[in-house]
């Protein structure tokens, strides 16, 4: 089952994802948007998640927890595989 098929834990108060929206370093990041956030929002429909594009902007994901602990990965220049799987590691922390 992928990481994104189930409820993330109540802790997890948002989720912000940027990148450029035609950069090459982008295209992994870009398409893990198109691909897994329809499941994310089906699984956790309450929960904020931000998608900030911008040219020139790096790759990354933010995500906000309770009591503001904020953690956030870089993702420029990786694949979609590779976006899941760094994604899925910064939520189920």
């Amino acid at each position: 089952m992928s990481a994104f098929a189930k409820v993330f834990s109540p802790a997890l108060r948002e989720i912000r994802i940027l990148c450029s929206q035609s950069g090459p370093a982008s295209a992994g990041t870009r398409a893990f948007i198109v691909s897994k956030y329809p499941m994310i929002k089906k699984h956790n429909p309450d929960l904020p998640v931000l998608i900030r594009e911008a040219t020139g902007t790096p790759a990354r994901v933010f995500a906000r927890f309770e009591r503001g602990v904020e953690k956030h990965v870089e993702l420029d220049g990786l694949s979609s595989a590779e976006v899941e799987k760094q994604v899925g590691q910064l939520l189920g922390s």
